[in-house]
């Protein structure tokens, strides 16, 4: 008998079957994409969650998610606001204003017929708060695998470009540039992590799940032009500064005492043992502006619905050829901020 010994963390990336961690986020997920997706598609766009379509007259925004949430029901939310925010977002992050989303429904045989319709009326609401149209869609039944029935969703979305002088991308992320997060973070991450074990917190911890469409607008519209934007998802924070660090081969250095965390999360993350860093949100942004320009993209941002608790971070204080993130600790010292690897807990989806 041959035993295969492996590390439980970065041994995911070499294995000969798919793993949780390769839908994680983290650098498994990268892994996979640039050694495989992006070989075998060579249109794919994968430094952003969302492809840029140029017809003769128009500039497009495309993009298409996936959802399994675990509960589909959470304090502050559900997986059918969910799928409407986590696709307007990334339209948003990529600088469009969003139009059109797909919705399509993979449905275990015996999931509730109330849950489903509950979950309908939610899309629908969060459609109509964050102004795009549900166009087309599609449902399929497959059969029971599972002890509670579960559901899944997929959505496309179309947005139309917006004139930006430089598009948000991380090739345009320079030294000097200030990095700005646009509210507490690791809400939606705990909010799931409390419900998943039973905790009955009072009250209860609220998922950040919400559009950013309000916040991309005050910014075009006050004429702040972003050198990048990234909505935190799966990886969290952490995540996106080190995919903007590689991509953009610089030094990103944040402040963690400047980094806002909510009391009540960051009191279950250190009883779970989860950096903050790390967890999931699905309404918040990290957002690369000019120096002269960020303390009024500050203002802009608290004065929009879920940007009350925007605040500046850290900034690019280098270039760097592997890419780094480094945090200045409450000690004064400084300490690397890794991408995330394995399987991220708690997982959104």
């Amino acid at each position: 008998m041959t035993y295969r010994l492996e590390c439980p963390v970065t041994g995911y990336q070499d294995t000969d079957v798919v793993m949780l961690a390769h839908g994680s986020g983290g650098e498994s997920m990268q892994k996979l994409i640039a050694e495989m997706y992006a070989k075998a598609f060579p249109y794919l766009q994968s430094e952003h969650d969302a492809a840029l379509i140029n017809t003769d007259r128009y500039q497009l925004a495309f993009t298409t998610d996936s959802f399994v949430a675990k509960p589909p029901f959470f304090p502050g939310g559900d997986i059918g606001s969910l799928a409407v925010h986590g696709t307007v977002n990334d339209l948003v992050m990529r600088g469009s204003l969003p139009h059109w989303i797909s919705v399509s429904f993979i449905l275990e045989e015996g999931f509730p017929m109330k849950d489903l319709e509950r979950i309908v009326l939610s899309i629908a609401e969060a459609s109509k708060k964050a102004i795009v149209r549900i166009v087309t869609g599609d449902t399929k039944v497959i059969e029971r695998s599972h002890e509670i029935p579960e559901i899944l969703i997929n959505t496309s979305g179309i947005g139309a470009m917006r004139d930006w002088k430089v598009l948000p991308e991380p090739k345009n992320v320079s030294v000097g540039n200030k990095v700005i997060v646009s509210g507490d973070i690791g809400r939606h991450g705990m909010a799931l992590m409390s419900v998943r074990n039973g905790l009955e917190l009072d009250p209860p911890i609220l998922s950040d799940s919400m559009p950013l469409n309000e916040m991309g607008r005050g910014l075009y519209y006050y004429n702040i032009n972003p050198n990048c934007m990234r909505d935190a998802t799966r990886g969290g924070v952490a995540a996106v500064l080190n995919e903007i660090a590689r991509s953009a081969k610089l030094h990103i250095r944040i402040d963690e005492e400047k980094v806002p965390v909510a009391d009540d999360v960051r009191g279950l993350a250190e009883i779970l043992g989860y950096d903050p860093l790390v967890l999931a949100n699905e309404g918040r942004f990290v957002l690369f502006v000019k120096d002269e320009e960020a303390e009024h993209a500050l203002e802009i941002l608290h004065k929009c619905e879920g940007g009350e608790h925007a605040a500046i971070i850290g900034e690019v204080v280098g270039k760097h050829e592997m890419g780094l993130v480094t945090a200045k600790t409450l000690l004064g010292s400084e300490k690397p901020i890794h991408m995330p690897t394995g399987e991220i807990l708690p997982r959104i989806c």
